[in-house]
């Protein structure tokens, strides 16, 4: 069943932009290949289960996370999620932002550190597991929000320009409880180009 509704669905997983190794010692070859080859998939494959026959068959991520309820929101916005998730690193990451994004962390935040404060500040509060976005309004403001499960700022008319990842098998097995430690690490390899590019789309 799984096989035949993973090719009448068509969602395939994205591959890694980056060797599994490229991220280490901030994020190991170990942990992603678990959280790639078994998290991630696992929500695209069980995606392409739960769409066949419905009217979610044949949608896009962004389209079911808006439209849908239940078990296909959770697994279309982890999908999501996770591909956006993976997509803002890189081994050779621009360390910080410039230019109209850096001018509009200022404006938003006051300055590039307040703002990294206040990310590491909602993923220490977020109960259980989910995500800690930075994500632009219509009008070019920025803020931190965080959202449990799957959430995701889509929802709320937001786009998201990064997210840390607060599950977890998103940071356990190189960091175990200390979450913190993972928030810190995320920043060494978040790719700051990445992020404009973002802002700009």
């Amino acid at each position: 069943m799984a096989a035949q509704a993973f090719q009448e669905a068509h969602y395939a997983p994205k591959e890694l932009e980056y060797a599994y190794q490229a991220l280490s010692p901030y994020i190991s070859e170990e942990t992603l290949r678990f959280h790639h080859d078994k998290h991630y998939v696992g929500y695209v494959n069980k995606l392409n289960e739960l769409v066949v026959g419905t009217p979610y068959e044949g949608k896009s991520f962004e389209e079911m996370i808006l439209e849908a309820d239940g078990a296909v929101y959770n697994n279309a916005a982890q999908a999501w999620n996770h591909e956006f998730y993976f997509e803002q690193f890189s081994a050779a990451p621009q360390h910080e932002p410039q230019g109209d994004l850096l001018d509009a962390i200022s404006r938003s935040f006051g300055s590039y550190d307040a703002m990294k404060t206040r990310v590491a500040a909602e993923a220490a509060s977020l109960f259980g597991s989910g995500w800690v976005w930075l994500a632009a309004d219509t009008r070019g403001g920025l803020s931190v929000v965080a959202t449990p499960n799957a959430g995701n700022p889509l929802r709320e008319g937001l786009t998201p320009l990064f997210c840390v990842d607060v599950w977890e098998h998103a940071y356990y097995l190189d960091y175990q409880n200390r979450r913190a430690d993972a928030v810190s690490a995320f920043w060494e390899i978040l790719d700051w180009a990445k992020v404009g590019e973002r802002l700009v789309k």
